[in-house]
């Protein structure tokens, strides 16, 4: 409410033209005296003012999407109340207060004739005013009337009327000389007291349409400023993160195929069929309950706020503990190995199962600043073991300078399970670019995506620009079905987010998504079960 208080007049109604009516009740806000003022200084009745006041800003939100020069609204609302004012007064026929008590009487009503509530004139009191107002001339009564109930600010009125301050000097000093001294008093208080005020918003916004052009756009339409708003860059992008999230689950697929293949042990299958079973299936359920909040949004719209709470503490809390769960079993498998090994060891009687075996890893001789070109483990590790090491590394767990593929995987290109790094795809993964079911990053795309400028497909949580298919939640800008931003869905939003290039860029971008997604994962996997296949059959004797 603070930005909308600030905002300028073009903003508001860009922002109503999304359906924010947060930015309606602020131009209501900042217009109601002006109208209010001008109304009653044209039809003398505050009652019959404040309807026509009211009717002219029901018009206006309704027809907002008709106004090419939103920074005109001042004067497009004076045109729309000035068409009414002349339309009541052919309905009426007659000026509306014309029963009144004789200006003579004036000084002799009781103070106690005010209205109980303080927020209007007695009937009486003005028809009184209206009298002594009726006897100036237009150009002297507008500056009067809004004089008074701007509380006495030249400046306001000025700016209203598009005056200078000199010029509303001099009208307000010729309007008090034309009115009779002994009713000024009463007409500078009576104005006062008849200021509308938030009785009068609420009054205004209780009588909009519950579904109008600019709100119906808003509802219906969320979606397409997500989607059709911004080119065709919401299927690219949509493409680009369902094969971002995929990307985790394939690569589970297949290291579970792969450590099957090498496990010796019935004890070591089992455990790499459990795990997997637990790791996958809690990914799952998380990305269904992450939907379930999406239809929860659908039916409440009214507690998104409350929802994107509780998505916040969810994305958080799963992602910090899927990642330790990972590596726990990643430890574990290797504590295991070690555990069969002495217990079974003659289901690892081949070299290539020893420990340290050369077949079960590579190590490139060339090195760089003391790290290995290439480090690459293919085998289940031993306990104790750290992970594999170098420019370009493989393995459960890997560090890579330039690349790094793993089950945890930290470098400058990361894929796998739980990833980081400047370019980052994984189930979970953190980076400048960030690709994956979970990601975080300055630059993110997946199924659940948070950062600085994202695209989710399932929600989308961002410091500056969020897009999703699904839940949408920005400290600026939002676009999706169900978005909760300063601008959310509105025509500012639209603006900010579209790119003329946006087919081509994300073309290659999702190429780039494809290749960082499958070929590691394939040529790891292949490379892995060309060496290890073979001791399928543990109890065949070495060679």
């Amino acid at each position: 409410m603070a930005l909308l208080h600030a905002a300028s007049d073009a903003d508001l109604v860009t922002a109503c033209q999304g359906g924010n009516r947060s930015a309606f009740e602020q131009i209501v806000g900042r217009y109601q005296r002006l109208l209010c003022s001008l109304a009653y200084s044209a039809l003398g009745d505050i009652a019959a003012s404040e309807d026509v006041a009211q009717e002219t800003f029901v018009t206006a939100w309704l027809k907002l999407g008709e106004l090419r020069e939103p920074e005109k609204l001042r004067s497009w609302l004076c045109a729309i109340l000035r068409f009414k004012i002349s339309h009541a007064r052919r309905s009426a026929g007659r000026e509306p207060v014309c029963d009144a008590t004789p200006l003579d009487g004036a000084l002799e009503l009781p103070s106690e004739d005010a209205s109980a509530d303080e927020t209007a004139m007695a009937r009486d009191e003005q028809a009184l005013v209206w009298r002594a107002l009726r006897t100036l001339p237009e150009i002297y009564r507008e500056p009067l009337v809004l004089f008074y109930r701007e509380h006495g600010s030249i400046e306001h009125v000025a700016a209203e009327l598009d005056l200078t301050e000199d010029a509303v000097k001099q009208r307000l000093a010729r309007g008090r000389k034309l009115l009779k001294d002994q009713v000024l008093a009463l007409v500078e208080g009576a104005l006062a007291r008849s200021t509308p005020g938030r009785v009068f918003t609420f009054g205004v916004l209780a009588a909009l349409p519950a579904l109008t052009p600019p709100a119906q756009a808003a509802a219906v339409g969320a979606a397409a400023v997500a989607t059709k708003g911004v080119g065709g860059l919401a299927k690219l992008a949509a493409f680009a993160a369902l094969l971002a999230s995929v990307s985790g689950f394939v690569t589970t697929v297949m290291t579970l195929r792969m450590n099957l293949d090498q496990a010796r042990t019935a004890r070591e299958r089992r455990a790499v069929v459990v795990v997997t079973a637990v790791l996958f299936g809690s990914f799952v359920g998380f990305l269904l309950f992450v939907f379930a909040l999406r239809v929860a949004a659908a039916r409440w719209p009214d507690r998104l706020p409350a929802i994107a709470a509780v998505h916040h503490a969810a994305v958080v809390a799963f992602a910090a503990g899927w990642s330790l769960a990972l590596l726990r079993s990643l430890r574990f498998s290797s504590e295991l190995r070690t555990a069969e090994r002495r217990r079974e060891p003659e289901k690892f009687s081949h070299p290539a199962d020893r420990a340290g075996s050369r077949q079960s890893e590579y190590r490139s001789r060339a090195t760089l600043l003391g790290l290995p070109l290439v480090h690459v483990r293919f085998s289940t590790p031993d306990a104790g073991q750290g992970p594999a090491l170098g420019w370009i590394a493989g393995g459960d767990r890997a560090v890579g300078l330039l690349f790094a593929y793993g089950g945890w995987a930290v470098g400058g290109v990361s894929v796998g399970g739980v990833t980081f790094g400047l370019v980052s795809l994984g189930a979970v993964s953190t980076g400048v670019l960030s690709l994956g079911a979970i990601c975080f990053g300055g630059v993110a795309f997946g199924s659940v995506s948070v950062g600085w400028r994202v695209f989710g497909s399932l929600s989308a949580t961002a410091w500056e620009t969020a897009q999703s298919l699904g839940l949408a939640f920005s400290h600026f800008v939002a676009a999706g079905p169900f978005a909760l931003a300063p601008h959310a869905n509105d025509e500012f939003a639209r603006r900010f987010l579209a790119n003329p290039h946006a087919d081509r860029e994300w073309l290659i971008f999702c190429t780039l998504t494809a290749l960082l997604a499958l070929v590691p994962t394939t040529l790891y996997v292949r490379a892995a079960r060309r060496r290890m296949s073979r001791l399928a059959a543990p109890d065949t004797p070495p060679s």
